[in-house]
């Protein structure tokens, strides 16, 4: 495609469950026409690149000793020719057809930098993650955020400012609150996108939380290096947060289902943040509200249960014939 409104960058790694759905999403959505699409492998074994390979995409390969976050994301963006870069991982997938309409909207702002959107779960996705995301990412939309929390799960930014600003390609995560710290030090804002929604699939043993949670800690205090966590921050919000997921499941009667998950996901949640900082001060300040705590015991909705919405949703039911249609009447040049 010639002058793409947008390019989004998709970062992947042996997704072969996941990655054919976000690509059939991409081609239902309203602005498909104005879209280009960059794949960013760092060695997949599996099926992954013979999928995406199906889709008119540009593939970019990464050896595997060679990958950082930052360094395939950068990757990825050297490539795109859009205004502007939307981010999404490879296992996930957009909810309603204008979910990148939705997320590009608030750059109708000169002053936005990045934009993220809501992300949930999905029957997979393990109880206290169900809670992170409705924590995490709310029902109302944030014009200007005051904070760098994001996620480029599910993120755009302007092209103009990564060229200036390229991620950090030392950090072992995080890289998105990172670039976003930065640009809100030139004087830019972020927005969050309530409608620019996506279902994030998470299917991770206890010792992929752990690591994940490690090396997000690890990442977190290079980048704000007066943050620390000690051992009583491990007790209390492993404490607080497991009585809160059990106050959610209550009253969404899915308590015995998940009286086992809860504790464990919480426990390698702090256990490995705790060991990412490895430290004897508490951690303070408005990152430490966003990340850690507790959902709290207000109820508004379930994130288990999607909100009632005339919005025209993405049909996956339908994925494998639209794929083939696509494959046979589409041809680009990349």
């Amino acid at each position: 495609m010639t002058n793409p409104r947008c390019s989004i960058v998709i970062r992947c790694y042996n997704e072969e469950q996941h990655i054919g759905r976000l690509l059939s999403g991409l081609m239902q959505q309203t602005l498909w026409d104005e879209l280009e699409i960059i794949v960013v492998d760092s060695g997949s074994t599996d099926a992954t690149v013979a999928i995406a390979s199906r889709y008119p995409i540009k593939l970019v390969t990464i050896r595997p000793e060679e990958f950082s976050f930052g360094r395939s994301l950068n990757l990825g963006c050297q490539q795109a020719t859009g205004e502007f870069i939307a981010i999404a991982s490879a296992h996930v997938y957009p909810v309603y057809k204008d979910w990148l309409e939705q997320l590009l909207k608030p750059f109708e702002t000169p002053d936005i930098a990045l934009a993220y959107g809501k992300q949930r779960g999905n029957d997979v996705t393990k109880y206290s993650e169900h809670q992170l995301f409705a924590s995490w990412f709310g029902e109302e939309s944030q014009p200007r955020q005051r904070h760098p929390f994001c996620n480029n799960a599910n993120a755009a930014i302007r092209r103009c400012l990564w060229e200036q600003l390229p991620y950090d390609e030392a950090l072992t995560g995080l890289e998105d609150l990172d670039w976003a710290r930065r640009v809100m030090q030139r004087g830019y804002h972020i927005a969050y996108s309530a409608d620019a929604e996506i279902i994030h699939v998470h299917e991770e043993t206890p010792q992929r939380i752990y690591n994940r949670y490690r090396r997000e800690a690890i990442a977190l205090k290079h980048i704000f290096p007066q943050e620390h966590f000690n051992l009583w921050d491990f007790v209390r919000l492993f404490a607080s947060n497991t009585l809160s997921d059990y106050f959610h499941a209550c009253h969404d009667r899915v308590v015995l289902d998940n009286v086992i998950d809860i504790p464990m996901f919480r426990f390698m949640q702090f256990w490995g943040t705790y060991r990412g900082f490895s430290r004897t001060t508490p951690v303070t300040g408005q990152l430490k509200q966003t990340f850690y705590y507790p959902r709290g015991l207000r109820r508004i909705n379930s994130p288990m249960e999607p909100a009632a919405t005339s919005r025209a949703a993405v049909d996956y039911t339908q994925s494998h014939a639209y794929q083939n249609s696509q494959e046979a009447s589409l041809e680009r040049t990349y």
